[in-house]
């Protein structure tokens, strides 16, 4: 806490002495001291409007308040904060900001409420600003960091990166241009490349639009590098805002835009072309064999695109979207209800699920098996505003796909071809070296169904939301069509050959019926990552291992006192319950596996109802009493007030922390957490994982290099964009998925650094570490993971194969040349649970060793 009581330091006296208003002046007066008693009384929103009084009344005192008022914002506006008032939490920064508008630590704390509030915009500007003004500040780096992998996503610098791509729609922008389409509209312009080709091309008029501000301010400086700020206008608006003459002076007569995703329509490119059509692009052209002036009619690049499909096995996908264990850690799951990822397709919309995800196939761990050919899903034409109105309102379309290859049905894999014009196509397909990935669509069949060859897989195919929507229904097989929807487990299915009666399939369909209803009502949705960290077998049979032998250790423990103890109230009562706080993000099975340990309560920090039920219901199956398991968010005011004593008699004999986020960044604050864990503990407790020591090798990976920034000295297309784009380059690349990672070793594994959060006094924030170089070539990244440690014999690691975490590496800035036999120095640092890594080298002559 800064210090209240200090005294205003003697300035330079002004040149001109103003007249003083006695009356002002013991307003000012009383107002400060007031505002320092109400700081010292940890009044802080009283304290606060006191310091705006005084600062706003005598602009000289605030550089003898600035470090109390910060102080008094940041606590007043972490009370706003914890009871949901928003808008005045952002009314306060404001008005901090309007007295200290270059306070760089102002800023940042404003933009880390931004961030966390989902304004990544905002934020990334505050951050931003900081860094300007000082370059330095660690936490305001770290921040744009983390925001910048949100704001500018990695496909940015392959995008750029991919010189094929680039060419393609330069050559079809050019072709159209001068056929004479001499008035042109980049949506989506993102960096304004699309915009540009078209002027240096010859458009006469070029108008570019961009929705996110992070975007359109780079846009506007890549312009104006170019020399194009006076003939290329940059609105910040969304195309379907867009007006005429209000906004643009007249129709123009070619679109471009790329506002395409994995699944073709999910950026909305369909409701965009059918407003533009409507009202920012001249009429189409009549028809084909119609010679129409190309400057009196529109058209749109893309021209088109046709999708397609195939069915697929993939062990990857399937852990993250659907429950593949019968048992997890001593647990029976046999009465957890319907388990699935928030990604489920069918031909009606939801507005609760996703219709699919995104993989890069030819990236996934384990790799994938085609059980189809692939398949046309949809073929669709830009240039024809009927057929893109008529889309959602298309019949759903039934394909049947013969299978190749017998396997389980995990998923559909879609992509796209888009055609640019009659001569320019780019694919999005697993095979292509591209910067799209494939769309995923999930099957949740709780057991899973196996295709046989000569099956026939049948697909629905609509877009009712204008979201491309393909969902498995059936398969015929030996004349026979199975429905995937209903029947999936029923016993028929498992066993199509066997013959029934009319009865029994009646049966049959009553029963499916019958299952149906209790999974709606058993029904619980998971997170992706949730669904992966629930099928790690080893993950939860480490921590059963783990809290087994810690609560046989503390039984033992509190035997021994009370044989050895002469009075009988010094030592635990047996009949104490021990106390287990899992504190785990998300759903977590840890708490129940805690609770299974005998004479353990343990309180669980799952805050969603359903997610409770599931928890409760598996409690009940597998005989834990309900009394030892409890929802730890129901007891506390406040979710950051999590960490706290059972009760006030009472402390931790285990409290489980969740150390590092799914993208595999370790958690921030972390240590802090950490640090008052260990004051819960009762004498012989322990935090789960106690240790963690992170690992790491030298690599050289080309493709992390295109992944991080726009790389080469050659302009993109004749146009100057790297030194833009490139600061949102970002040193740390995360969602890494290191084992199908293309790179050459460059080292064995190495330990980078250790964290123990048992042991503060083993703890340190930088480290020196020599690693020799097993191969020649150039460092360009150093891929890193954690080994945790749950006791001294008990282990989980963040790079096994089933793990729900992905890998990190840290890029280097500039490629480092290195002999086989180099010694590589790597300077490691921890700065707020955030790992920087910086290398150089040091030769050393003679042989490797083997």
């Amino acid at each position: 806490m800064p210090n209240t009581s200090a005294r205003l330091k003697n300035g330079r006296r002004a040149r001109r002495r103003h007249r003083e208003d006695p009356a002002r002046n013991e307003l000012v007066s009383s107002s400060l001291e007031s505002a320092q008693q109400c700081l010292l009384n940890q009044d802080y929103g009283t304290a606060f409007v006191h310091y705006l009084l005084v600062l706003n009344l005598a602009p000289m005192f605030k550089d003898f308040a600035r470090e109390s008022f910060r102080f008094t914002l940041f606590k007043w506006t972490e009370e706003l904060d914890s009871v949901g008032r928003i808008q005045d939490l952002f009314n306060c920064y404001e008005q901090a900001l309007e007295l200290f508008p270059a306070d760089e630590v102002i800023l940042n704390s404003m933009g880390e409420h931004l961030f966390r509030m989902g304004f990544r915009d905002e934020a990334a500007g505050h951050f931003h600003k900081a860094l300007k003004l000082r370059p330095d500040y660690p936490e305001a780096r770290e921040n744009f960091y983390r925001v910048a992998n949100w704001l500018v996503e990695r496909w940015h610098f392959l995008m750029l990166n991919d010189h094929g791509r680039n060419r393609k729609y330069q050559q079809a922008i050019q072709k159209a241009v001068q056929s004479g389409c001499s008035t042109v509209l980049d949506i989506g312009t993102g960096t304004g490349i699309l915009g540009m080709c078209a002027k240096k091309a010859g458009a006469a008029e070029v108008y570019a639009c961009e929705l996110s501000k992070t975007m359109y301010e780079l846009a506007c400086e890549v312009i104006t590098a170019n020399g194009m700020d006076g003939s290329i206008r940059v609105l910040h608006m969304k195309s379907l805002e867009m007006e005429v003459p209000k906004d643009i002076p007249h129709r123009v007569s070619l679109v471009v835009t790329e506002t395409v995703d994995a699944g073709l329509f999910g950026e909305g490119i369909i409701e965009s072309l059918i407003h533009a059509w409507h009202h920012l692009l001249l009429p189409p052209q009549r028809g084909e064999n119609e010679s129409q002036d190309p400057s009196a009619t529109g058209r749109v690049i893309p021209a088109g695109a046709t999708v397609f499909g195939m069915a697929v096995e993939c062990l990857e996908i399937r852990r993250h979207h659907r429950l593949c264990l019968s048992d997890v850690g001593s647990l029976s799951m046999a009465a957890a209800g319907e388990l699935r990822s928030p990604v489920s397709c069918s031909s009606e919309p939801d507005d609760s699920m996703e219709p699919y995800t995104t993989e890069r196939l030819s990236r996934l761990p384990g790799g994938y098996k085609s059980l189809t050919e692939p398949f046309t899903a949809l073929n669709i034409d830009f240039n024809n505003v009927q057929e893109l109105e008529g889309l959602s309102s298309r019949e759903v379309q039934r394909v049947r796909l013969p299978v190749t290859q017998g396997g389980a049905l995990d998923a559909l894999a879609v992509w796209f071809q888009l055609h640019l014009d009659e001569e320019n196509n780019l694919s999005t397909g697993p095979q292509e070296d591209t910067c799209w990935e494939q769309a995923i669509y999930p099957v949740h069949s709780t057991k899973g169904f196996l295709l046989k060859p000569n099956d026939e897989l049948i697909v629905e195919v609509s877009c009712r939301d204008a979201y491309l929507r393909l969902c498995s229904v059936a398969v015929l097989r030996d004349g026979r069509e199975l429905c995937l929807n209903t029947c999936l487990d029923s016993p028929y299915v498992g066993n199509p050959g066997s013959n029934q009666n009319s009865e029994a399939e009646l049966c049959n369909a009553l029963a499916c019926l019958q299952t149906d209803h209790s999974r709606i009502k058993d029904f619980c949705m998971l997170e992706c990552s949730e669904m992966a960290l629930l099928n790690n077998h080893d993950y939860h049979q480490s921590f059963c291992r783990a809290l087994a032998k810690l609560i046989s250790q503390l039984k033992v423990k509190y035997q021994n006192q009370v044989q050895g103890s002469r009075i009988r109230s010094e030592s635990r009562d047996s009949c104490d319950p021990f106390y287990v706080l899992d504190v785990s993000e998300g759903f977590s099975l840890l708490s129940l596996i805690a609770a299974g340990q005998g004479n353990v309560k343990a309180y669980s920090s799952v805050e969603k109802n359903k997610q409770q039920e599931v928890l409760k219901r598996l409690a009940r199956s597998n005989r834990i009493p309900e009394q030892h398991l409890e929802f730890w968010l129901n007891h506390v005011e406040d979710e950051r007030g999590m960490l706290q004593r059972p009760s006030r008699e009472k402390l931790w004999s285990a409290i489980i922390l969740d150390c590092v986020e799914t993208c595999g960044l370790i958690r921030q604050k972390l240590m802090e957490k950490a640090s008052l864990a260990r004051c819960l503990l009762e004498d012989g407790g322990r935090i789960f994982p106690e240790k963690i020591m992170v690992q790491g090798i030298l690599v050289e990976s080309d493709t992390l290099l295109l992944e991080s920034a726009v790389q080469g000295q050659e302009p993109t297309l004749g146009f100057n964009i790297a030194p833009f784009i490139n600061q949102f380059t970002v040193p740390v690349h995360v969602f890494l998925d290191f084992s199908t990672l293309e790179c050459k070793h460059l080292s064995e594994f190495v330990e980078l650094f250790v964290l123990d959060l048992m042991d503060a006094t083993a703890n340190y924030t930088d480290r020196e570490v020599k690693v020799q170089a097993t191969s020649a070539g150039r460092i360009t990244a150093i891929p890193f993971w954690y080994h945790m440690c749950l006791d001294q014999d008990i282990s989980i690691t963040t790079l096994s194969h089933n793990s729900h975490w992905k890998q990190v590496a840290v890029v280097l800035q500039e490629p480092l040349e290195v002999r086989a036999g180099d010694w590589v120095h790597l300077a490691v640092k921890l700065h707020k649970s955030t790992i920087s890594i910086s290398a150089h080298t040091e030769n050393v002559p003679g042989p490797m060793e083997q």
